[in-house]
């Protein structure tokens, strides 16, 4: 049977999809609000699909896993780095964010690995994790309410929206999805101090078998 070429399956095609919009998005976000917000969007839309093709043409990869993670990580810091333009005196606050997403991310990926997960959504320690991530339902909530804070932020510095009562469209879904924005980080730190105490308990398991060994 002839080898399969994984970087052409679908739902890694898809991928580049997300990247391409992404990198469009970035490039119109000092200046056109409408071509920003649809390419981020969009590319934040196929972010459920991907997964459902991988799925559904049994084209699971961990190469399709780590370009979805990346893309996720990579647009959230770009919009980031906007905002930090855009809102200088809550520059800090981005900055923190930004490093908690990453750092968090990352250690609780490197020691899934270590430990031989095959999957960095299955988190057996923390209840309020386990939850986080084996309920989709929660799950997408907390995702879409992070990058809708994020995003409403962004259209807010050029429009207001639609009046709705006293406050304009964007201003109403800052103040509403930015209690689960902040929340979101909170779980991101309680992911990197568990991964973190993992990591430890690796180490310990290994001199405790090398002195045994010794």
């Amino acid at each position: 049977m002839a080898s399969e070429n994984i970087f052409l399956f679908i739902p890694n095609m898809i991928g580049y999809g997300r990247i391409i919009l992404a990198l469009l998005s970035f490039y119109f976000m000092p200046f056109d609000y409408s071509r920003a917000f649809w390419c981020y969007m969009l590319s934040a839309f196929l972010d459920a699909w991907d997964g459902h093709a991988a799925r559904y043409f049994n084209q699971s990869t961990k190469f399709g896993a780590l370009l979805d993670q990346l893309t996720d990580r990579c647009g959230t810091m770009c919009l980031l780095v906007t905002l930090s333009h855009f809102y200088p005196k809550y520059m800090f606050w981005f900055q923190l964010s930004m490093a908690i997403d990453i750092a968090s991310h990352w250690l609780h990926t490197q020691v899934s690995l270590m430990k031989g997960k095959t999957s960095h959504k299955d988190v057996q320690g923390n209840w309020l994790l386990h939850i986080y991530y084996t309920s989709k339902p929660v799950l997408f909530t907390m995702c879409v309410a992070n990058e809708v804070f994020y995003m409403s932020l962004y259209m807010l510095h050029f429009i207001e929206g639609v009046s709705i009562g006293p406050v304009g469209f964007w201003r109403l879904c800052v103040y509403i999805t930015f209690p689960l924005g902040v929340f979101k980080s909170v779980l991101a730190l309680l992911q990197m101090v568990e991964a973190a105490k993992d990591c430890g308990r690796l180490d310990e398991e290994e001199r405790a078998k090398a002195q045994r060994a010794d």
